[in-house]
C-alpha cells in the first residue's frame, strides 16, 4: 500500500470472544487497490476459530472543505483531576475527569492521552487512537439515567467503528464524549466523538453492545 495513504475508517466484528495468553493468527486480504482509496480485510484467529472480522479503507489526501459542527463550550482540561483506569493495561493512558462534566449516561466526557512517545508513524497513531476509543462505549450504551453496578448482567462488545477524520496525535490532550443513540433487544448504540483541545473534531466511534440484566 502506498505511504501517502492514510486511514479513513474501520469497521470490527467481534464474532467470539478472545482469551488472553493465546496466540493470534491474523489473515489479510487485498480487497482493492486504487489511486485514491485502498481497503483490506483482516481476519483474527485463535485456534482456528475466527474471534474478529475487520475492513480497513486507507485514503490519500485531497483538497476539500474543513468543516465540522460547533460544539458546546466544555469544561477544560485545567479544571479536571486525574482518573485511576479501572482496567489493568490501561495504565498506559492518562485519564482526567471534572465532577463539573456532567452527562445523563453512564460515562461523562473525558480527557485522555498516551502516557508513553509514540512513533511518528500515521498508522501507529490511528492504533493508538482506535484503542482508546473502546475506552467507554460499553457502558455508555446504557439508556440515560441507568448505572452501571459491577457484577449485575453480562455485556460484551458486538461491533465498533472509528472513522479518522483529522491527524491525531496520541501524546497531546484530547476530549472524548460518547452515549448511547438507541437501546433495543438487548442492545445498546454508542456514538462517540473525539476532539483535540481547541475543539477541533478529531475522529467519530460507533459501538454497539449486549447488555444482558
Amino acid at each position: 500500500m502506498d505511504a501517502d495513504k492514510l486511514p479513513q475508517s474501520l469497521h470490527l466484528y467481534f464474532v467470539r470472544g478472545g482469551r488472553y495468553g493465546v496466540d493470534v493468527e491474523l489473515q489479510v486480504e487485498r480487497t482493492r487497490t486504487g489511486r485514491s482509496f485502498d481497503t483490506r480485510r483482516v481476519t483474527a484467529r485463535q485456534d482456528d476459530a475466527v474471534i474478529l472480522e475487520m475492513i480497513a479503507s486507507f485514503h490519500r489526501p485531497e483538497p476539500g472543505a474543513d468543516w465540522h459542527p460547533p460544539r458546546a463550550p466544555a469544561i477544560s482540561l485545567d479544571e479536571a483531576a486525574p482518573k485511576h483506569p479501572a482496567i489493568e493495561f490501561a495504565d498506559r493512558f492518562e485519564i482526567r475527569t471534572s465532577p463539573d462534566d456532567v452527562s445523563p449516561f453512564a460515562v461523562p466526557p473525558f480527557w485522555i492521552r498516551v502516557r508513553d512517545p509514540i512513533e511518528d508513524d500515521p498508522l501507529l497513531r490511528a492504533c493508538a487512537l482506535t484503542f482508546m476509543s473502546d475506552f467507554g462505549p460499553v457502558p455508555a450504551a446504557r439508556p440515560p439515567g441507568i448505572p452501571v453496578v459491577p457484577g449485575v448482567g453480562f455485556t460484551t462488545s458486538l461491533d465498533h467503528a472509528v472513522w479518522f477524520h483529522r491527524p491525531f496525535w496520541p501524546n497531546a490532550w484530547h476530549r472524548y464524549e460518547v452515549g448511547s443513540v438507541n437501546n433495543a433487544d438487548a442492545r445498546g448504540l454508542a456514538v462517540g466523538s473525539l476532539y483535540d483541545a481547541s475543539g477541533t473534531l478529531i475522529a467519530s466511534t460507533t459501538q454497539e453492545a449486549l447488555w444482558r440484566l
